[in-house]
């Protein structure tokens, strides 16, 4: 019992503190230039620590084409410092965009205050409207949902505006909400990927069995899942909520190139 006490010990640091990076390859052509997106989701920082600037390292060794946040960067409004020293480990010169999560609703957040602050470090917040920006002589759209849990996710709203692109790209922090994207955008707007967070890969998750995921999360847990006609990444994230701990989801970085 003590050997398992403390296997499990070690595999709950391990998580918490070991982000994997997972990379995708999404086009098998290789004659089509590739472009290289990297989600980034569920920091939930508190703290700058050692992983954090390991993974900011990691993530600009790789070269990034496009940066993507996908929601609840921090939990409260007295973490902005903490967000600002991240952004700063990002490479400046890389485009990025995020969306909202449920905790920076919940956690008082001032949205200009946090539009101001991506602003300063190259990032476009997106809240029910789309972006464009051309990557090696591709148009990629990247459309933004605000939160379905704590703010107003509205998809038609998003997309009123929407032109003809190489690429759509849809940041969407909770997964349920993707089964009403799939439902509300038509053929004249197709979307090739949404990337979501939110569920933590459950966070605790015993071999499959997930005793708790958060509202929001509908059937999505982590990983890839087909919604409609569409495709669905669930980011694990990196931080953690309500208890500081991972067992059986570890910590990620999705790499996706296309």
């Amino acid at each position: 019992m003590t050997i398992l006490s403390g296997v499990i010990f070690i595999d709950v640091l391990f998580e918490r503190f070991s982000i994997k990076f997972k990379e995708y390859h999404l086009n098998s052509n290789p004659e089509i230039t590739h472009l290289k997106a990297i989600q980034i989701s569920d920091l939930h920082l508190k703290k700058l620590r050692f992983h954090h600037d390991a993974m900011c390292k990691q993530i600009e060794n790789s070269h990034p084409d496009l940066l993507l946040l996908t929601g609840d960067l921090i939990d409260d409004a007295k973490n902005l410092p903490e967000l600002e020293s991240f952004l700063k480990l990002l490479p400046l010169a890389t485009p990025k965009f995020a969306v909202l999560g449920n905790w920076e609703y919940w956690g008082g957040v001032a949205i200009s205050e946090l539009q101001c602050l991506y602003a300063k470090y190259g990032c476009k917040l997106l809240i029910n409207s789309q972006e464009s920006v051309v990557l090696k002589g591709r148009k990629i759209t990247i459309t933004g949902i605000d939160d379905f849990v704590a703010g107003k996710a509205d998809i038609k709203k998003a997309t009123e505006n929407f032109s003809k692109s190489d690429y759509h790209l849809v940041l969407n922090h909770c997964p349920q909400y993707s089964e009403q994207i799939s439902l509300e955008v038509d053929e004249k707007i197709p979307v090739d990927l949404i990337l979501s967070g939110h569920t933590h890969g459950g966070q605790i998750n015993f071999f499959g069995f997930v005793p708790f995921l958060p509202q929001g999360s509908g059937r999505f847990v982590g990983g890839w899942y087909t919604v409609g006609k569409h495709n669905l990444y669930v980011s694990k994230g990196i931080g953690t909520s309500i208890l500081p701990i991972r067992f059986g989801a570890r910590a990620e970085i999705a790499i996706f190139n296309f």
